[in-house]
């Protein structure tokens, strides 16, 4: 079922999600075919727990060659349940991100460029990971989520920080 997503200002945003203890069980798979629902309406690249008012520590994320990411490799859709992320560098790199919760704005935002995830899937399954480029860039930014983290708290000068209509006049861009 597609879910409305909390925007910036709500206070459950803000919030660290708490971990999840059970799985494979009705509710979660519940809650994932929620989210996929509510990312697939949205054509987000991901979305995490909070957003949909649920604070869990889930996060969702895939995104195939697509028009709307033309200059992005594909990401494969991914479940990622209680997840450790380890920057493998020091370097960082800035480029523009959106977000659900944030509709209509982009800020330029600095990520690691690689990293490892860790985590579990839906049945506890463990997941390892080490990646680079837009795959590591959407893992930073929906795990910030379970920790209340919103893009713009990332952004080091504001002036790199508006609507994606001004600032992209006459592109299409998707949120993240």
């Amino acid at each position: 079922m597609i879910k409305p997503v909390l925007k910036m200002g709500d206070p459950r945003l803000l919030q660290p999600a708490q971990r999840i203890e059970q799985f494979d069980t009705p509710v979660l798979k519940e809650l994932l075919q929620d989210m996929q629902d509510t990312m697939a309406a949205l054509n987000g690249a991901g979305l995490a727990a909070p957003q949909i008012g649920i604070s869990l520590q889930v996060v969702i994320f895939g995104i195939e060659h697509s028009p709307r990411y033309p200059d992005v490799e594909s990401v494969p859709f991914t479940v990622l349940i209680n997840p450790i992320l380890t920057p493998l560098t020091e370097e960082q790199e800035e480029d523009w991100e959106g977000c659900l919760s944030i509709p209509g704005m982009r800020g330029l935002v600095p990520r690691y460029t690689h990293l490892r995830y860790q985590g579990v899937d839906e049945t506890a399954t463990p997941i390892d990971r080490t990646v680079a480029g837009f795959h590591a860039r959407v893992v930073q930014h929906e795990c910030d989520h379970l920790n209340g983290i919103l893009y713009p708290m990332r952004i080091n000068d504001l002036r790199k920080f508006g609507y994606t209509d001004t600032l992209f006049p006459g592109q299409t861009i998707a949120e993240d």
